[in-house]
């Protein structure tokens, strides 16, 4: 109970509540218009029927005067007098003297009148009106007659109405209030959840994930959205962490070689063109470090989407052209087949520059891996609207359990580790088809092996 009371002023305060307040005050306003429209109409209706009933009255008792004389009547305004729910009568004679009905003494003229009420016959049990609407009519012979009816008939009807219209609104208030408190409720547990599944990720538990209850509303959707950030941040944080391992690692041994030879070339005695020969290697060693730090930091700059900004329409075709003119003659000193296969394809929506980086890391991957004699296929194709870059060899390949793998940073199979490089040329291309939402798939080509890029339908 207790609990309840602290989390009362939260749920006055969330979203819900005042929007199930709002629809309850708009509710209110809907049954007060609704209730006004509804008493002035009802009110009219019976207004018209009181006074249709009235003049037809008015019109029966003349035609019995007229048919019968004073005495029919009196009588008969005596025997309609009668009754809980009869009509009101006045007859007098020209001298003015009361000969038939309780109405108070009429005014000077005819026509319609509100006159205070009375009981309607002498004998009646009936509680006297306290108003009462009346015809006035002239008969011949200065007889003057007078109907009415009671008016609270009008204003009880009214107030029934009035009050079905209050209790209504009350009604749907207080469903809308307790309505809206529920709902507040049970959305604060929820983003309770959401909050202790944060607090549990800022502590450092990157596995936490928000519960989903499955029912697809907006909190559903928004679990959702939260726990595939937090995969992906947990995904990147991963790739940090192995990113410093491989640094320290991979870095280490070219570090230790140029400090070796640093401390080699101080510690002996040595002619000047053995130290020029020491910084040449040292310069070398340097040189492969800082080109390794470049790698990482265009594969950065890649992941960060910050190049996205200056997509153009590229055609694919023209990039292969270019890049095969430039490695077609290092493809032959090598002694590697060079070829290209290029279908007409429509122009995708990327950055040129990293698409051609991406192309030369794939070709000399290829060039580096694969023995003398070997062919490199690049090949651009299209279908159904989707654009496709390939590049294929005929070597020894990549086992399949190693696939994924070549695309991580640094790594390198083992068959590699004596041949030159960083391990970050398919890190790059792996970036690079992220980057222009491009899927990027590693297969067996039998055999060699074969990396395709499959950009989006119409390039975007």
């Amino acid at each position: 109970m207790r609990r309840n009371n602290l989390h009362l002023p939260r749920t006055l305060r969330t979203a819900s509540f005042r929007l199930a307040a709002l629809y309850a005050v708009l509710f209110g306003v809907s049954v007060a218009i609704l209730g006004g429209v509804s008493l002035w109409t009802i009110r009219a209706a019976l207004d018209r029927q009181m006074t249709d009933r009235i003049e037809a009255e008015i019109a029966t008792l003349r035609t019995t005067y007229e048919t019968g004389g004073l005495e029919r009547l009196v009588a008969a305004a005596q025997a309609r007098g009668r009754g809980p729910v009869a009509l009101d009568y006045a007859v007098e004679n020209p001298p003015g003297t009361r000969l038939a009905g309780v109405l108070p003494r009429l005014p000077a003229g005819s026509g319609w009148i509100t006159v205070a009420g009375g009981p309607r016959s002498e004998d009646s049990v009936v509680e006297p009106a306290e108003h009462l609407r009346a015809l006035v009519a002239d008969l011949p012979g200065g007889v003057r007659l007078a109907v009415g009816d009671d008016l609270s008939r009008i204003d009880d009807v009214q107030e029934t109405v009035l009050a079905a219209f209050g209790w209504v609104a009350v009604l749907g208030a207080a469903l809308g209030v307790g309505g809206g408190a529920l709902l507040s409720l049970g959305f604060l547990r929820r983003l309770d959840a959401i909050t202790r599944t944060a607090e549990a990720i800022i502590a450092g538990d990157l596995g936490q994930r928000i519960s989903l209850r499955g029912s697809g509303d907006d909190l559903d959707r928004l679990a959702a959205t939260l726990n595939r950030m937090l995969d992906r941040i947990a995904a990147l944080m991963e790739s940090l962490r192995q990113v410093s391992s491989d640094i320290a690692h991979d870095l280490r041994t070219p570090l230790s070689r140029l400090c070796q030879g640093l401390n080699a070339a101080r510690a002996k005695a040595a002619s000047a063109a053995e130290y020029e020969q020491a910084m040449d290697r040292a310069i070398v060693e340097a040189e492969g470090i800082l080109e390794t730090f470049g790698a990482l930091l265009r594969i950065a700059q890649i992941e960060a989407g910050s190049r996205r900004a200056g997509f153009r329409d590229v055609d694919l075709a023209e990039v292969v052209r270019t890049v095969i003119e430039v490695f077609e003659p290092v493809a032959e000193d090598q002694r590697h087949l060079l070829r290209a296969a290029i279908a007409p394809t429509p122009p995708i929506h990327g950055d040129r520059e990293l698409l051609v980086q991406a192309l030369v890391n794939l070709i000399e991957n290829a060039l580096r891996h694969t023995p003398e004699g070997c062919a490199i296929t690049v090949s651009v194709t299209a279908a159904e609207g989707v654009a496709e870059l390939a590049v294929a060899d005929n070597g020894p390949g990549v086992p399949e359990g190693e696939r994924a793998r070549i695309l991580d940073r640094f790594y390198r199979r083992e068959t590699s580790r004596t041949t030159p490089g960083s391990g970050l040329g398919l890190s790059l291309v792996a970036a690079v088809a992220e980057l222009h939402q491009a899927d990027l798939l590693v297969e067996d080509a039998r055999p060699g092996l074969r990396v395709r890029m499959r950009f989006p339908r119409d390039g975007r």
